[in-house]
């Protein structure tokens, strides 16, 4: 199936999102500052007038880069969205893809957070979190975690976000969290990576939906990053010629 075959609404983050988010009304409210591709604040509204906020990237904003195609980085946030959710971490917000005013795009509530926290202000205070979105950055491939990509929401949790360039068939690692370098790996999220990798084998839910969202290729190199951390769960060392990103955060 072509990119362009795939259905609409493929790959929730999770199987009670909000029928608000999914389906409702979009209407944007404006340009989120510091986004290199276009990242709108919305305003969903349901049926029945419920309303709520979401961050809307559409596909045709995104800004084009040399090392994944054109057109993928919506699909890219909802499949890491699919994957946290089958981990059961960490926590990113509820996301679909849909259409909107600007057409076919990735929608994630919005998480109210502290502007002034992030990964750097954060991470003595939750060594155990970190762990958890090191993890999942292995997992997914991440080539872009940056220390404001981890927000301290109002409910006192961790969110992740800013998933567009992850699942890279070559190995892309590029993140801030490396304190964690050498550790064992905790054998709680170790076996989640395991069942994570079940469940893609037999393409039981939520995973059935990474099949729209990912190439094969992608979904292969996955399956082989979950049997290496399986094999040898360790937090790896940096490597490669940029395994930080740029800016930090």
């Amino acid at each position: 199936m072509s990119r362009d075959e795939r259905p609409l609404g493929a790959g929730l983050s999770d199987p009670t999102v909000s029928s608000t988010i999914e389906t409702g009304k979009l209407e944007i409210l404006g340009l989120l500052p510091n986004s290199s591709n276009y990242t709108f604040l919305a305003r969903a509204t349901g049926p029945r007038g419920e309303q709520e906020l979401a961050v809307y990237k559409p596909e045709r904003g995104e800004t084009p880069l040399w090392d994944f195609p054109a057109g993928t980085l919506c699909r890219r946030e909802v499949a890491a969205s699919v994957v946290a959710d089958a981990l059961g971490w960490p926590d990113v917000p509820q996301t679909v893809l849909r259409d909107g005013p600007e057409g076919t795009g990735s929608v994630q509530r919005f998480v109210p957070f502290d502007p002034m926290e992030h990964y750097f202000t954060l991470q003595e205070r939750f060594p155990g979190t970190f762990r958890s979105i090191a993890a999942f950055d292995l997992v997914v491939n991440n080539a872009d975690r940056k220390g404001g990509h981890c927000l301290l929401g109002e409910d006192g949790r961790i969110w992740t976000i800013d998933h567009g360039v992850c699942f890279h068939e070559e190995p892309k690692l590029r993140t801030v969290i490396w304190e964690f370098m050498g550790e064992p790996i905790p054998d709680a999220l170790v076996a989640d990576v395991r069942r994570l990798g079940e469940a893609l084998a037999t393409g039981s839910s939520p995973c059935d939906g990474l099949s729209a969202l990912l190439a094969v290729e992608e979904v292969a190199a996955l399956h082989r990053r979950i049997r290496a951390i399986v094999d040898e769960p360790v937090f790896p060392s940096p490597s490669g010629d940029r395994p930080f990103p740029w800016p930090p955060v």
